[in-house]
């Protein structure tokens, strides 16, 4: 049966609900989600804002790639970010072929008009190895086809975690001076994109967080103020934070621990860290997961000694 691929740069209400409903049949058959958590929030933005305003609008950050069977099947779907293609040249991808519609060749005309679409884009002299695409949980066919195509892995994403019973976690110990507090909801958004700006300047996602982001994350059904732990000085200026998040499972998660370099060297990360993981036993969680590069040696030694161990890896595969 052959494959039918097409090219949006918007989706209409129907596709976007088909292409959630294939991100979730994926995640349910492989145990990991197939895209990154900024894809769902940009379908989720889209779909919402297809409701009120027609035609289909265009999300300028986004390109939708859509596999479909002879018969009409949604089988496969890539997601292209083109955020940085004017900046920094770079082109991301994730994509996902639907478990019964695997081997058919989804997968491959996907990689293909990604590939096909880097190069098109391309200045004449540009590096032709712009184009990233990511693989969760290190998918075995993912692997076969960065294999078929000759991809490296340039960059790796650990997922460590624990479980929160034992080992002990210790005591929450803030530097001298330093209180801690929750979020407050419509008051510390601004301060918090300022400290993730500081803190994240080098990483390529976390850093360009805005204050719209922090926002609609406010409106998804697992954020808790109460699970959101900011580091201020005296005069209440913000010097860390500590945003933490619970899965469906009920899995904890340290989202996001940022510290303001100038506040760094002195413990305040550990100590947030320690803070959220005791929060997140007292409400019951059982186990705890975090995301670190995996040659962010200092980050992944700090982990370590807080009990956490490696589980798996997103892998981002180039050319």
């Amino acid at each position: 049966m052959g494959v039918q691929l097409t090219w949006r740069n918007g989706l209409d209400d129907s596709e976007t609900a088909e292409v959630i409903g294939l991100l979730a049949e994926t995640e349910k058959a492989d145990g990991v989600a197939p895209v990154g958590e900024h894809v769902i929030l940009r379908l989720k933005a889209h779909r919402d804002v297809v409701h009120q305003i027609e035609p289909v609008q265009a999300d300028v950050r986004s390109e939708h790639f859509i596999v479909r069977d002879s018969g009409g099947v949604l089988t496969g779907y890539a997601h292209l970010d083109t955020e940085h293609e004017a900046g920094a040249g770079q082109l991301v991808a994730e994509l996902a072929v639907h478990p019964e519609h695997r081997r058919l060749g989804a997968g491959t005309r996907l990689v293909e008009a990604l590939l096909e679409r880097a190069d098109l884009g391309a200045e004449p002299d540009a590096d032709t190895g712009r184009l990233r695409i990511w693989s969760h949980g290190e998918h075995p066919g993912a692997l076969r086809l960065s294999e078929r195509y000759g991809f490296h892995r340039p960059r790796e994403l650990w997922r460590m975690g624990r479980e929160l019973a034992e080992p002990e976690l210790p005591e929450a110990q803030p530097p001298e001076g330093v209180t801690i507090r929750t979020f407050r909801p419509g008051k510390d958004e601004a301060d918090v994109v300022r400290v993730n700006h500081r803190a994240f300047v080098w990483h390529p996602e976390q850093g360009d967080m805005t204050e719209a982001d922090v926002r609609a994350k406010e409106k998804e059904d697992w954020f808790d103020p109460g699970g959101f732990f900011l580091a201020v000085d005296p005069s209440g200026e913000l010097l860390g934070f500590h945003w933490t998040k619970v899965h469906p499972d009920g899995t904890g998660e340290v989202y996001v621990v940022g510290v303001d370099p100038h506040a760094q060297g002195g413990g305040l990360g550990r100590s947030l860290t320690v803070v959220g993981l005791r929060h997140l036993r007292d409400t019951g969680r059982s186990r705890v997961i975090l995301y670190v590069e995996a040659d962010n040696v200092p980050a992944v030694k700090v982990y370590q000694r807080l009990g956490f161990a490696k589980w798996d890896s997103d892998v981002q595969f180039g050319r």
